[in-house]
């Protein structure tokens, strides 16, 4: 609730993602251990060479919900990381995020990735990958029209997420920041964006295009 805006993709996958098991056993992978994990999978990503990065012999990975095999996907598409990066540590549920652009070959695209470590190892990763030409929640883009998925890199490059921590005095509890995400998707799927437990003046943002910050209208 201290920034003024809310950038989707963050809200569902890191915070939420992290959520999901926030009770569960904390590890031994402290917020620079994350780092270097994430990091180590980016650039193996990248390289393409899924070798390069600790992955446990189970590891399983999703790109925008869809199970894929070990090499595929991102692992040949991504050629490098765009030039807004942010990237996310909680090392009580044991996991790092990353969200920004990723570069494919000539285009690029806006993605989040997580990354689940367990006892050095990492044993999942979830992508959510947003590309120009994808269709939206309406459809496929219209002729003349904007991108239907809202997809506007430059803006996210020009307006990106604050990178700061906030102080500890200041934070809110693991609790509560559970409960701001649970009532934004509560206010998305009731169409009612009253509920929505957010600051006053807080805009959200979808694929780096601005959706304004009227709260009863973030669930129309």
């Amino acid at each position: 609730m201290a920034h003024s805006r809310i950038f989707i993709f963050i809200v569902m996958v890191c915070i939420c993602g992290c959520a999901a098991s926030a009770f569960s056993a904390p590890g031994d992978c402290d917020r620079a251990c994350l780092k270097t994990a994430l990091d180590q999978y980016l650039n193996a990503v990248i390289s393409h060479n899924p070798s390069a990065a600790p992955l446990f012999g189970g590891f399983r990975q999703t790109e925008n919900a869809v199970v894929v095999k070990l090499g595929t996907g991102v692992w040949k598409s991504v050629t490098g990381l765009g030039k807004m990066q942010r990237r996310f540590m909680d090392p009580v549920s044991g996991q790092a995020a990353y969200f920004g652009i990723v570069e494919e070959g000539a285009g690029s695209a806006i993605v989040t990735a997580r990354v689940r470590v367990e006892d050095h190892k990492i044993t999942e990763a979830e992508w959510y990958i947003a590309r120009a030409g994808d269709p939206g929640l309406n459809g496929p883009s219209q002729p003349g029209q904007a991108p239907a998925n809202l997809f506007n890199p430059e803006a996210l490059i020009a307006s990106p997420p604050p990178d700061r921590v906030v102080p500890k005095a200041a934070r809110a509890s693991r609790e509560m920041l559970m409960a701001i995400t649970n009532s934004y998707f509560d206010g998305i799927t009731t169409h009612d964006g009253t509920i929505i437990m957010a600051h006053p003046g807080c805009a959200r943002t979808e694929n780096g295009t601005a959706m304004g910050g009227a709260r009863g209208s973030w669930a129309t």
